[in-house]
Formats: C-alpha cells, sequence, structure tokens
C-alpha cells in the first residue's frame, strides 16, 4: 500500500509543517509558539457541534496569545465571526 498523500497542488509547501528561518537561533522556540496551521484567531459555536452548522446561532471569539486560545468576545452569527477571523491580526501579535 502506498504513502498517504495530502491534497493540493504538489508544488506548494504544506500548512501543516510551520515556516523555520535556519539563520535565526530562536528557531525551535518560535516555531512552538505559532498557532495550529497559523490560524490566530478562530471562531467556534457557542454551544458545542460542528463549525458550519446553524448560521444564525452565536459564537465564541478566540485569539492565539502565544500559548493558547483565549477567549475574545461574542459574535451573534456565524457570518459576523467569519468576518472577525478574517480580520488582519495585530501588528504586535508573534
Amino acid at each position: 500500500m502506498g504513502k498517504h498523500r495530502r491534497p493540493g497542488p504538489p508544488n506548494q509547501p504544506s500548512r501543516a509543517v510551520p515556516r523555520i528561518d535556519p539563520d535565526d537561533p530562536l528557531s525551535a522556540f518560535t516555531k512552538r509558539r505559532r498557532p495550529v496551521l497559523d490560524i490566530y484567531r478562530r471562531r467556534r459555536p457557542l454551544h458545542g457541534g460542528p463549525g458550519h452548522a446553524r448560521p444564525e446561532e452565536p459564537r465564541v471569539l478566540e485569539e492565539w496569545d502565544g500559548f493558547t486560545y483565549v477567549p475574545a468576545g461574542t459574535a451573534p452569527d456565524m457570518a459576523t465571526a467569519q468576518r472577525w477571523a478574517d480580520e488582519r491580526r495585530p501588528a504586535g501579535s508573534p
């Protein structure tokens, strides 16, 4: 049986592996401080369940603080939460 292959174009690197700068002496530390798949803001259903279901229900907004995701507020529906999550991250973020 062959190896499993990630879907997507073969000429693009996988997003699952964080980028590392070989000239940076703290690159191993910095790598551990990055959020999963470089997602700095995420939204989750308030009462659990899949994120794509029930778009009219409220969402919890979470931001990466360098160690874990912390609550940042709530949104009344999925569209508002998506706009918040897609905003550019602040300049001071890691």
